[in-house]
């Protein structure tokens, strides 16, 4: 106690300055109404500021949160076009109501938790694997287009064959004119892919949508693959370069398509392949 009492005896002019100072500027902004003014701003300036702050820094730690919530929207909304895609017959005019039609795809929603872009044959690990009802060949997409196809699963997870793999085709077409191709990588640049066998006067033109054909046993029809970037002549084909729509980079979550008819699909085409044997 004698210390501090010391203390205050040595800096007492320094301690009587700070006080008629602290005094002297509540003297200002209370009886000044230029001066009140501006405290009353700046208090009011650094109260916003720091609300701000905290409702960002709250708004981050949501971001996961928010992105799955987003997620689940688009497997919605995605299961939703999928399903009128298919109630939609040949004849644009009609509509096929048929119930196992309207009913055959389900979207299952997973997370891409690895993945590579920089290899020529690559792969993306899913969350998601046997015991949700995820089976090998399921096709993958993301809210923006197609991603691959299930190779292989275990009970808690999937390893599916990305787009950017040397070895995996996907039956495509071009939106506009019809016209039937195969999508593959050339093991070069991760957002770009090559639409194949499109016969040399076939109309195509910059910005044409791509997408999966109806003649495709993985995927359903009308998942966007990607928009054409370059055409060229070759000798016997068109050389189409595609800019996918889907970023491989950062991609986080995805959606397995559940075909409720492919086994019967499979063994029927089976049975006919045996038959002309």
């Amino acid at each position: 106690m004698s210390e501090l009492l010391l203390f205050i005896a040595r800096s007492r002019a320094f301690i009587l300055f700070a006080f008629l100072e602290i005094f002297s500027l509540w003297c200002v902004y209370r009886f000044n109404n230029y001066g009140n003014a501006i405290l009353f701003n700046t208090t009011t300036s650094l109260v916003a500021k720091s609300v701000k702050t905290q409702n960002s820094i709250i708004r981050y730690t949501k971001l996961n949160e928010i992105n799955e919530q987003l997620a689940r929207e688009n497997l919605r909304l995605n299961t939703q076009i999928i399903q009128l895609s298919n109630i939609i017959s040949k004849d644009s005019s009609r509509l096929n109501l048929d119930s196992t039609m309207t009913g055959r795809y389900e979207l299952v929603y997973a997370e891409a938790i690895n993945f590579s872009t920089n290899q020529r044959n690559n792969y993306i690990t899913i969350n998601k694997g046997t015991k949700d009802g995820i089976k090998p060949n399921m096709a993958v997409m993301s809210a923006t287009g197609a991603v691959g196809k299930v190779k292989m699963c275990s009970e808690d997870m999937s390893i599916v064959t990305s787009i950017l793999h040397s070895e995996n085709l996907v039956s495509s077409q071009i939106k506009k004119s019809g016209k039937y191709g195969s999508v593959k990588w050339d093991g070069l640049n991760p957002s770009e892919v090559e639409l194949l066998y499109i016969d040399l006067y076939d109309p195509i033109a910059k910005g044409d949508t791509v997408v999966t054909s109806n003649i495709n046993s993985v995927y359903p029809t009308g998942i966007m693959v990607g928009t054409v970037k370059k055409v060229t002549k070759g000798q016997q084909f068109l050389n189409i370069t595609l800019q996918l729509t889907t970023d491989f980079r950062n991609l986080a979550y995805v959606y397995v398509v559940k075909n409720a008819l492919i086994d019967e699909q499979n063994t029927l085409e089976a049975t006919i392949n045996t038959t002309k044997k």
